[in-house]
């Protein structure tokens, strides 16, 4: 199931849909739903959202 950044304000912005797989995750462009889709392995996506969480650049 897609679900849309809790930052999406919904006006046309720059925003990410994301989905959980058993795998990891994936990320594609809210705006372009057919359009490309990243897979993102457990382990990176685990490190990627300790990241943002933490403040890190």
């Amino acid at each position: 199931m897609w679900f849309t950044s809790s930052y999406s304000n919904g006006a046309g912005g720059e925003c990410v849909e994301c989905a959980m797989t058993e795998r990891g995750a994936l990320v594609r462009d809210s705006k372009r739903r057919g359009g490309p889709v990243v897979a993102v392995r457990a382990q990176a996506w685990s490190s990627f959202i300790r990241a943002v969480c933490s403040g890190e650049r």
